[in-house]
């Protein structure tokens, strides 16, 4: 028992040293993804992080490893805001919000998905689109049962309208374009069904 009471303390800086490296090549990993794109070089991350590659490869074995926790954090990040902006007074304002970072986060990761989907879609793709999915289906629902969002509008269809701007404008030179087209969207968003204008 004294013995192994005695190992304890010992091992427990290492794995908080562990977690805070994790955490922090994530981290370091999401900049530099940000600036040179999902084929980035991975030393470059480790060398921000301050750890060695061989630190870096014990918690990501291959690059899709690093790829797969920094679009994971990523989406958790926006979720999380999710279920903070669902306990605000105006669910227009609530849904407005996070449509807004929902974009920005398409834009920003449109290649590290690309370069996820075409290595695993099952295991990452499908579970990340349905996170996503449930929480504009949640922000959604309180919008239409203060009867302020379009009935006849799905979260579905938000995403995908969402997704669509980020990409049609990925290579556009107008940086303010991205911006009105989702105004577009939410004007439509607590309009009215076109078949009854």
């Amino acid at each position: 028992m004294t013995t192994t009471h005695g190992h304890v303390p010992a091992r427990r800086p290492r794995r908080t040293d562990a977690r805070l490296n994790r955490e922090r090549l994530i981290a370091k990993a999401q900049e530099v993804f940000a600036e040179a794109g999902p084929e980035a070089s991975l030393n470059e991350v480790a060398r921000r992080a301050g750890v060695g590659p061989g630190t870096l490869y014990r918690h990501f074995p291959n690059r899709s490893a690093l790829l797969t926790a920094v679009l994971r954090d990523r989406i958790e990040t926006l979720c999380e805001l999710a279920e903070t902006l669902s306990s605000s007074e105006s669910a227009d304002d609530a849904l407005t919000q996070w449509l807004r970072a929902f974009l920005v986060h398409a834009r920003v990761n449109q290649g590290l998905g690309g370069a996820l989907m075409v290595e695993e879609p099952v295991t990452l793709g499908l579970d990340c689109h349905r996170l996503i999915l449930d929480a504009a289906a949640d922000l959604l629902a309180q919008a239409q049962r203060r009867g302020t969002a379009r009935a006849d509008l799905t979260a579905d269809d938000l995403v995908q309208l969402v997704v669509g701007i980020a990409l049609s404008t990925a290579r556009s030179h107008d940086a303010e374009q991205p911006d009105r087209l989702l105004t577009l969207v939410l004007d439509a968003t607590y309009g009215t069904p076109l078949q009854n204008k």
